[in-house]
Formats: structure tokens, sequence, C-alpha cells
């Protein structure tokens, strides 16, 4: 019987410009980062899912166009990595309609997915999930389902489910793996979570998920195999962030290239052609929404 397929995502974005400051040109590193990432993807035969901002699309789109000619997936990070929270309904329309046709205009194929910066997608803000459904996206992969400080929704489900628009359009969201311990949910499997934690931490909340019949949504940022980056910027950066972001960097391509061998992979929207099997009755139905609150809905699922 074959593995269950989880998904492999990346964040296509330059970390001065997105951490430091939105304002800030993008360097050359994101591209040569974002080419480390593929050849490594390349020599074990994984396909992703690739989440571009659309400002790196506009000034590398022959990085774009490698991302695609690969056999990834490319999808939307939204344009300059600013956060959804920040912004207004009609300012988000704006950037999500700009990062696509930026993406769309340098890869050549549609754009099915999103991923907010920072997973700045909380309680409060799903009207951003009613503009996608109108804006015709097949998926999102924006919710941290756990209670953090800067972002999450700990009401969300762990697994993937459906999201019932208002507009009667339905998209599967893919929120991100966590791992629950004395009935507290932690992220894991990505990001720094992945930088920093051992390993194992990494693998056992993977195959928690596998084992409940679920793939596990991981995400990495190119610029986290770049263990120099911080040492050489001529940005002044606290202390603190040096540690937090620039700790152990050096040892996310080994890991990374572990748990690609540990567990089957493919793009997120691989899943969408199998949504009862991917969401298993789980949604999120906005129809009630914004008179009263949404409603987290389990449903039966013809077999």
């Amino acid at each position: 019987m074959p593995r269950l397929q989880n998904i492999l995502t990346f964040d296509v974005e330059d970390w001065p410009q997105s951490t430091l400051d939105l304002s800030l040109p993008l360097t050359p590193r994101v591209r040569d980062n974002t080419h480390r990432v593929l050849d490594l993807l390349a020599g074990v035969g994984v396909r992703g899912t690739f989440f571009v901002l659309g400002l790196v699309a506009e000034t590398f789109p022959d990085l774009v166009r490698r991302i695609r000619e690969g056999g990834h997936e490319l999808a939307s990070h939204g344009y300059s990595h600013r956060p959804v929270h920040g912004m207004r309904p009609e300012e988000f329309r704006t950037d999500l309609r700009r990062s696509i046709a930026s993406i769309e205009d340098a890869g050549g194929t549609r754009v099915l997915g999103y991923r907010a910066p920072d997973f700045s997608i909380l309680a409060r803000d799903w009207w951003a999930l009613e503009i996608m459904a109108e804006e015709g996206l097949r998926y999102d992969s924006s919710i941290f389902p756990f209670a953090g400080p800067r972002y999450g929704v700990r009401a969300a489900f762990a697994l993937p489910f459906q999201v019932l628009s208002a507009s009667g359009s339905k998209f599967v969201e893919f929120p991100l793996t966590t791992v629950e311990c004395l009935g507290v949910r932690l992220p894991a499997a990505g990001g720094g979570y992945f930088r920093l934690a051992p390993y194992c931490v990494s693998r056992a909340a993977i195959a928690r998920l596998n084992r409940r019949g679920a793939p596990a949504t991981c995400y990495f940022h190119p610029y986290e195999m770049d263990a120099e980056e911080i040492a050489r910027s001529r940005q002044a950066i606290p202390w603190s962030l040096r540690l937090s972001q620039g700790l152990m960097r050096a040892r996310v391509a080994g890991k990374l290239r572990r748990l690609l061998g540990d567990f089957s992979w493919c793009p997120a929207g691989d899943w969408l052609g199998r949504p009862g099997e991917a969401t298993g009755g789980r949604a999120l139905d906005l129809t009630p929404w914004p008179g009263s609150e949404p409603r987290w809905l389990v449903r039966e699922v013809a077999s």
C-alpha cells in the first residue's frame, strides 16, 4: 500500500525585506537560496508547493519559471509580505490580485492557492477567506491551529477542512502541522520550529497525523538554509533576533533531506482531486457570518 503523501511547501521571500523592513529592496539571496532548495528537491525527486511573493516574481521571473519547470506548484504568498490583519478587505483583494497576476505572468500557469504572510489570518479575519473564495482560489494554507502570541486560531481543526463561503464557493484549508502535548497544541514540522527543535519532534508530529489518515502540511523558507546571511547583513539586527532567526541554519538542509526521505511528499494542489479524502467531513461554515459566529462542522462522508 503506498504511503500517504504529505504536503511540502516553501515560502519564497527575502529575509531582510520580509522580516526587518517591507520597504527594503529584495536581495539576490532570495533567488540563490531558492535555487539551492530546487537543487535539493531535484536530487531526491520530490515536488512541492512554492508560495511566492508577487514582489519576488516581478524581480526574479526566471526563478519562478524554474520552479514551474521543475514540476512544482506555484501559489501566492501575497505581494510584499504585508500581514492580512493589517489590511482592510479591499486592500487585501488588491494585494491578492496583484500577487497572483505577477506570479502567473512569470510562471505561465494558474495560481490556485494562497498563504498569508506570517499566517496573519486570525479568528477576526474570516472576511479574507470570503475574498479568496470570491477570487476563485481552490485552497488556502494560512491557518495555524494553535493559540500563539502573534498568530493562530486555536478553535480550528488540526487536520485539513473545507471552507463553505457565503458566496457559495467551497475551497480547502490546509492548516499547518502541530503536535499535541498534555492537551496543548504546539507548532511542529516547519520554519523555526523545525530548525530549532530536535528532528524527532517533527517526525513524530507527521507520523501521528498520517496514522489518522491525514496529510501533514509542512513549511520552510529557503533563507533558513543560508547560514551566512545574518552574519553578513549590513542591517542593524537585535541580538535576540539574530539568535531566534539565525541559530542552527547550517543544519536545516541536512534535516530537511532526512525528512524528505522518511515520508512521502507532494504539492498541496495534488490533494484537490480528492477533497473528501483530505477533509474527512470537517468544515468551517461561513454562511451564517457576519451575522453570527462561523460554525465548525464534522459531517458524514459518503463512502
